[in-house]
């Protein structure tokens, strides 16, 4: 979410100032005609599709090939989206939550999807498709779930059908109008209590004014409770994770603060044991550190995903997301005079410097042949067609030229909002008076227009998407990385040992020295194992056969016809080897790939950086993984030291 009394870095300014920062200050006039000009260029209108020709266009569930999502087709299906905010709460956190002026803008949403007071469900909808999206994020809080007292009848005027449901069913029939009109709708959970963020305010993490366990305990919920509806496509974790008033959100430190460890856990809950058709949206870190000069702050978005990336137990279902607002920035909070520092804004940025800036923390993870590779969603991004300042509406020109250049995949903030009488958010995409007149983006004289028209309709990658090679790391960094649905089916394989198992379908290809960091693929070969998903543990040198290839060296080598799919850890040292049988025939010349020296890799180390730091040694693309040494001798870390690699 974009603006609030703090924005979502802001809130560390409290900190300091314990003073409220209000809306960004008018900028001057001068030069924003020319600025307006320049991010006004023409582009081709949408044409809007009715919900049958939507419905008919794709085919649900979704997910992943590479850096594209596709239908379940295989066909490329590109989030043009918006977001439709309200369930998720639109009180400040001032004065009483029932008191409508004390709602974000003026626009009370009773903790419903926003807009059902003014206009029909069918003519909200009708709106959208003349925007020409065909996806919408739609945000909640955990306290709607849990909430049983039905909305005022008032809040659902427009949409008498509404009355006397509780919030969650009042959701529940917005998803129901949205997929039956063809819309794809991503369930994000964006507060844990129903209040506008981002701020201090008990929102900051998943676990800030809840358990993770319950966290994820609604996750499931929710997740199943849409599970036939093919057209809910995605779960988007958590909004904006940000620093609270003493303490970082990290990415792999294995504390109660690390989104990294929660967000995998809580998507394997989801895939594993209550929809395993949804996308799994994770957005990057929002803000760590102190935001005064002379202090340690950033916003480290994606940045940490380069070396520690998800690998889901359905490793196609990943999508990473990140916001982007102009008045924030790499290192600025969005705060205006009280709590500012100086570092640049993304508006501050020349065009060039915002262009890296933005690969850096988020557009690298389009790049093929990585571990981190996934589509990018840009889920949060917006500025009001009241914006004068030249800088923000040539940010807001560069930014959607950079969107379109890259084909990348987005949703506007805020897609609705109120008019009159002084109320309502100016950045919506459309807005509603009390009488339910429409006015907005297609409805006269707004500046936005040209870019969003270049959105929605610029040329991009369609039809079929060829599945790439999948490239997955492991990391058994602070317990078990079993990312084999059939691996845990059939129990603990190494009662007590750290385990890293490679996702269902790809194999063992590399192993760092002593991070306990392994790599997995599937290049060259697809599915490789047999079907019926027999697995061997070797846990001693019996299967050494054919001639000793690490002599002094503790081996553990698969049988013939096998090849690695995981390893066990006891503290650094080898425990057991996890190997599969192959459904063809596998190559049995081989070579020892020692890495107890320095890294032992491919040319360009495909797959990527998967144990920064760390020696690592990594098989061929045409080859596999049939072994693992290590020495126990006196001085040694008994960390592994070889591989050996044989050709497919």
């Amino acid at each position: 979410m974009y603006r609030s009394l703090l924005r979502p870095a802001v809130a560390l300014a409290v900190l300091i100032t314990c003073t409220a920062i209000g809306q960004p200050p008018a900028a001057s006039l001068a030069g924003a005609d020319a600025a307006t000009t320049s991010a006004a260029t023409s582009a081709p209108t949408a044409t809007p599709m009715s919900g049958a020709a939507l419905a008919e266009s794709w085919t649900g569930p979704l997910s992943t090939r590479g850096r594209y999502i596709v239908d379940a087709t295989g066909a490329r299906f590109k989030l043009r989206s918006a977001n439709w905010g309200g369930a998720q709460g639109s009180w400040t956190g001032s004065g009483s939550p029932d008191d409508p002026a004390q709602q974000h803008s003026g626009e009370d949403s009773h903790g419903i999807p926003l807009g059902l007071d003014r206009v029909a469900l069918p003519t909200l909808l009708a709106g959208f498709h003349q925007l020409g999206i065909n996806s919408v994020r739609l945000p909640f809080s955990n306290q709607m779930i849990h909430t049983g007292t039905p909305v005022p009848d008032a809040a659902v005027a427009a949409n008498p059908q509404l009355r006397g449901r509780t919030p969650l069913q009042v959701y529940d029939a917005v998803v129901s109008a949205l997929t039956a009109d063809g819309f794809a709708v991503v369930l994000n959970n964006h507060t844990n209590t129903s209040r506008w963020c981002c701020a201090l305010d008990g929102n900051e993490r998943w676990n800030t004014s809840q358990s993770t366990a319950q966290w994820e305990d609604d996750w499931v919920f929710m997740a199943a409770r849409y599970r036939d509806d093919h057209r809910v496509v995605g779960a988007d974790l958590y909004n904006e994770v940000r620093r609270n008033i003493l303490d970082d959100p990290n990415w792999g430190l294995g504390d109660g603060h690390d989104w990294f460890a929660a967000s995998q856990e809580a998507a394997d809950r989801i895939l594993a044991a209550a929809n395993p058709d949804l996308l799994i949206m994770i957005e990057g870190i929002n803000w760590t550190g102190i935001p005064a000069d002379g202090l340690p702050h950033g916003r480290p978005v994606l940045e940490p995903a380069r070396t520690l990336s998800h690998t889901l137990l359905r490793p196609d279902k990943l999508v990473y997301s990140a916001h982007f607002y102009g008045y924030t920035g790499p290192r600025h909070t969005g705060a205006y005079g009280t709590g500012e520092t100086h570092d640049p804004r993304y508006q501050d940025l020349t065009r060039e410097q915002l262009f890296a800036a933005l690969d850096q923390e988020a557009f690298f993870v389009t790049t093929d042949g990585r571990h981190h590779t996934a589509p990018l969603w840009v889920s949060e991004f917006g500025i009001g067609p009241d914006e004068r300042d030249p800088r923000a509406i040539a940010w807001f020109g560069n930014l959607t030229d950079y969107l379109v250049a890259n084909d990348t995949d987005f949703a506007y903030w805020p897609l609705l909002g109120w008019s009159g009488n002084g109320q309502g958010d100016t950045w919506a995409l459309l807005r509603w008076d009390a009488a339910g007149r429409r006015t907005g983006l297609l409805d006269g004289d707004d500046w936005r227009a040209p870019a969003w028209q270049r959105l929605v309709t610029a040329p991009g990658r369609t039809g079929p998407v060829p599945a790439p090679a999948h490239w997955n790391m492991l990391d058994t960094d602070h317990g078990d990385a079993v990312r084999s649905l059939r691996t845990l089916a059939q129990g603990d394989w190494d009662i007590g040992a750290h385990k890293a198992t490679c996702p269902d379908g790809q194999r063992l290809i590399g192993v760092s020295r002593s991070a306990g960091h392994g790599l997995c693929t599937d290049t060259g070969t697809g599915e490789l194992r047999r079907g019926d998903g027999a697995a061997t543990v070797v846990r001693d040198e019996r299967y050494v056969l054919s001639g000793d290839w690490a002599v002094g060296y503790s081996k553990l080598e698969c049988p013939q016809g096998q090849y690695l799919i995981g390893f066990s850890l006891r503290g650094p040292a080898p425990s057991a080897a996890l190997c599969a049988p192959a459904r063809a025939t596998l190559g049995s010349a081989g070579r020892t790939l020692w890495f107890d020296r320095g890294d032992n890799r491919p040319a360009l180390s495909p797959g990527g950086e998967f144990a920064y730091g760390d020696y690592k040694g990594q098989c061929a693309g045409d080859e596999y993984a049939a072994g693992l040494a290590w020495t126990g001798r006196i001085g040694s870390p008994r960390t592994p030291d070889a591989l050996l690699c044989r050709r497919l």
